[in-house]
């Protein structure tokens, strides 16, 4: 599914259950520490999915460890991201030689727990959202939202290598293009002489998942 909202340049794999075993590498073994079998569960899957993908872009087999911020650390070459929800995970993986950063992020297509949306939206985005509810409805789009910022912070953090807050960002949606952009309101980091002052993304709502992706082109 998230292949299409994505270039051709991308290689992505994806699964919607944990049935398949996937034999970690030890680096990633010790990403996990002691965590419950759930979050074994989808780590090890969406692991997977990242080994499969680096295989597809003709990368030799190894590790995607985590870094600091538990963020995927990919081998030389490759640029990426990873997503899992209930029922969902995937891998999303380019040549670093034709895209600069990539983010994806997937989530449940239902509305945000009660209270959520103060804590991840900023007063203009409520806005929009008020709107949208009204005339568009059968969409949740406080998760569009929240799922298209997490995606933002992922093609962000390989950048910055730093924080990026739910009030960092202004988003606005097309909900014509399924399309969104994202305004940074903090200083970007510099890429070839020039600041990044925002992302620009696509959405998709199908099967039960909403799904935001973000590829910067070199």
């Amino acid at each position: 599914m998230i292949a299409t909202i994505l270039p051709e340049s991308a290689v992505a794999v994806e699964r919607r259950d944990d049935r398949e075993p996937v034999t970690l590498f030890a680096a990633e073994e010790a990403a996990l520490g002691r965590a419950v079998d759930g979050r074994r569960a989808e780590f090890s899957t969406a692991r997977g999915c990242a080994h499969r993908a680096l295989a597809q872009l003709g990368l030799p087999a190894g590790p995607v460890p985590a870094g600091p911020r538990g963020e995927p650390l990919w081998p030389e070459g490759a640029v990426g991201s990873i997503a899992h929800c209930e029922g969902y995970r995937a891998a999303v993986v380019a040549p670093a030689a034709e895209l600069l950063t990539v983010g994806i992020d997937a989530e449940p297509h239902r509305p945000l727990p009660e209270g959520l949306l103060a804590d991840v939206s900023r007063r203009e985005e409520r806005d929009w959202l008020q709107a949208l509810g009204v005339t568009m409805p059968a969409t949740h789009w406080d998760r569009l939202l929240f799922c298209a910022k997490e995606a933002v912070y992922k093609a962000w953090y390989p950048l910055a290598e730093r924080w990026l807050g739910f009030e960092d960002a202004t988003l606005r949606v097309d909900p014509r293009q399924r399309s969104f952009e994202a305004k940074l309101l903090v200083p970007g980091p510099v890429v070839g002489g020039a600041e990044v002052t925002g992302f620009r993304g696509r959405w998709l709502v199908e099967d039960g998942l909403v799904l935001a992706a973000i590829a910067v082109q070199r």
